[in-house]
């Protein structure tokens, strides 16, 4: 194998233990096995690749795909890569994130009008000046259905770290906060620019899980429980419903190129 177009068509099955045309047209993201086994248990699917390391999931009457990547920068690059080898039509990733904000609460949804780089992943792909943005005609998509289905949710910049303990560190707090970000997560920016060096289409839809600017605000296992019992569900479902929507409209994503 000499070409990532090679190495990537290998790849993807190898780390999904699904063949690339088994999956459908429209891709979800998450790093949580509860998503993808809840998606299977809600669209009467089987969860395939339990042996691999990336387990998924297909619907073929939604025509929607979920795979749990993992966590961190490095796999959300590497799922990102290997979609490459299948060209799906969007990819939308399922995200939680920390809230940096007091007026934010566990539970809002986030949908990210870009992302700060400082992941340095993504560095590997294009130069720290170019923006992480967002599919927005996607995004619009998303924004539709969460109105729709009754709730609340804001928009603002992301910031991408592939540091997981920060939580103690004031500097960065104090960092953090002078750069005003609505949230902090680790894959937002990652997802957004090999998207965008793949020509891939795509965009995230966060759920807060924890507001981190405050030592009672850390995320703690049985935090992340409650979070996850309330909100599942429903993130899964807005994923589902947005990019069935997209497909029904027929409406082309446009790849701009620099």
């Amino acid at each position: 194998m000499k070409t990532k177009a090679e190495i990537c068509k290998n790849w993807l099955p190898r780390y999904t233990g699904t063949k690339i045309d088994d999956f459908a047209d429209y891709i979800l993201l998450t790093n949580f096995q509860t998503y993808v086994n809840r998606f299977a248990e809600m669209t009467g699917t089987t969860v395939a690749g339990l042996d691999r390391a990336m387990p998924n999931a297909t619907c073929k009457k939604s025509n929607v795909s979920i795979i749990n990547f993992g966590m961190g920068s490095a796999n959300a690059a590497t799922i990102m890569d290997l979609l490459g080898a299948r060209s799906p039509k969007a990819v939308l990733f399922l995200g939680k994130c920390g809230g940096l904000k007091h007026s934010t609460e566990i539970g809002h949804f986030i949908l990210p009008i870009a992302a700060i780089r400082g992941d340095g992943t993504s560095n590997d792909y294009f130069p720290p000046e170019v923006p992480a943005m967002p599919s927005f005609k996607l995004h619009k998509f998303v924004s539709q259905k969460i109105v729709e289905a009754g709730y609340d949710y804001r928009t603002g910049v992301v910031y991408t770290t592939n540091r997981r303990v920060w939580e103690h560190d004031q500097a960065f707090l104090k960092r953090l906060h002078n750069m005003k970000c609505i949230a902090i997560d680790m894959e937002t920016a990652t997802v957004l620019m090999v998207g965008l060096y793949n020509e891939i289409a795509r965009g995230a839809l966060l759920v807060v899980s924890d507001v981190p600017i405050t030592p009672e605000g850390v995320k703690t296992e049985a935090g992340d429980k409650n979070v996850s019992a309330k909100w599942t569900d429903a993130h899964i479902q807005l994923g589902i419903d947005s990019l069935k929507d997209l497909e029904s409209k027929g409406e082309p994503i446009k790849h701009f190129k620099y």
